[in-house]
């Protein structure tokens, strides 16, 4: 069997995946919007409306619970597992950018005055509350359409 194949008899895999497919291309289209021209970054970046994380793990979920009832203990995996990524995304990984943002102030100081010679650290990591819950949003969807 291909993988082709087995992505077609495996509706929970191909669910994922395609609101994996569906909030990256999103994300690409709103910074382009955006930024009024193509950016590659944002093809594969993280970061960004709507969280392709968040969408993710949520159509995983959702996708587990259509297919094998909210009882099931793989429904109880993938909801805590959900819940986990996307208390993630908008803790650790928020904290980080955030950090990096910083940084990156210190950096450009220092690189002024010829004291350093850094590459500015990625500031887009995470996700506000916001972009998670639309990604979120999306994935339980994509999952039951």
């Amino acid at each position: 069997m291909s993988w082709l194949e087995a992505l077609q008899t495996n509706p929970i895999l191909y669910r994922a995946l395609l609101a994996w497919l569906i909030a990256q291309g999103s994300k690409v289209i709103l910074a382009w919007i955006k930024a009024g021209k193509f950016s590659w970054e944002r093809v594969t970046g993280a970061g960004g409306m709507p969280s392709t994380h968040s969408a993710v793990v949520s159509s995983l979920a959702a996708a587990v619970i259509r297919f094998t009832g909210f009882t099931s203990p793989y429904s109880a995996i993938t909801i805590i597992f959900a819940l986990i990524v996307m208390y993630d995304a908008t803790g650790v990984r928020q904290a980080a950018g955030k950090q990096a943002e910083a940084l990156n102030k210190m950096i450009g100081h220092f690189m002024l005055y010829g004291h350093i010679g850094e590459e500015p650290l990625k500031e887009l990591l995470g996700h506000t509350r916001v972009e998670v819950l639309v990604g979120a949003l999306l994935g339980v969807l994509v999952a039951y359409l």
